[in-house]
């Protein structure tokens, strides 16, 4: 999936240090199977982001009462993620610090009721890079959402990840289209580090 995107690029840009942030959407123990093939380019993305002194935000999605999932119960079939289970917990893989924000949020675009709007704003963040799961769901309402309020989005080809090959490359195709710059790890290395 690393390269595949090169089909679909329309435009290329490479993020800028001093006013991006990383998003690392919904990496949970729910979603492990997923994320694991992942995991290597996702830590590398958060090792690049960090080295460049990116700030780095992670997303939890979960539900806390029967009153805060909306149409994703119909939707869903009832499987949701409950607040306080192992299932809802981010993976301990991840390279979590003390200073990194978790947003809590309870539908698929992180920036819905949440206060990751302002968060990035009071940083003086003007771009994100998205990274995590479901490509399709999570990341791709979120980069779109991102993109409505005027955040330049660049959305991750190998350290995002879904149920199906197809959905992963249909969001790429939309991203590149109408929201999102598309880069992987090896672009952001060389944006970032010249190498």
């Amino acid at each position: 999936m690393a390269t595949s995107y090169q089909k679909y690029e329309i435009r290329r840009r490479n993020p800028d240090p001093k006013i991006s942030a990383l998003l690392v959407i919904d990496v949970q123990n729910y979603f492990s199977a997923m994320a694991q093939p992942i995991l290597p380019n996702l830590l590398s993305t958060i090792h690049l982001c960090r080295r460049a002194s990116i700030p780095v935000f992670f997303t939890r999605h979960s539900h806390k009462s029967s009153e805060d999932h909306g149409m994703l119960e119909e939707w869903w079939n009832g499987d949701l993620i409950i607040d306080g289970t192992l299932e809802a917990e981010l993976m301990v893989e991840l390279d979590r610090r003390p200073g990194d924000v978790v947003v809590e949020k309870n539908t698929y675009s992180a920036f819905r009721d949440t206060n990751l709007d302002g968060l990035l704003r009071e940083r003086g963040v003007g771009e994100v890079i998205v990274t995590g799961v479901m490509t399709n769901l999570c990341c791709e309402t979120t980069a779109r959402d991102a993109f409505i309020r005027g955040f330049r989005v660049f959305f991750s080809t190998d350290a995002t990840a879904t149920s199906d090959k197809e959905l992963h490359q249909a969001t790429l195709k939309n991203m590149a289209y109408g929201f999102a710059y598309l880069v992987d790890c090896e672009r952001l290395r060389e944006g970032f580090l010249g190498k």
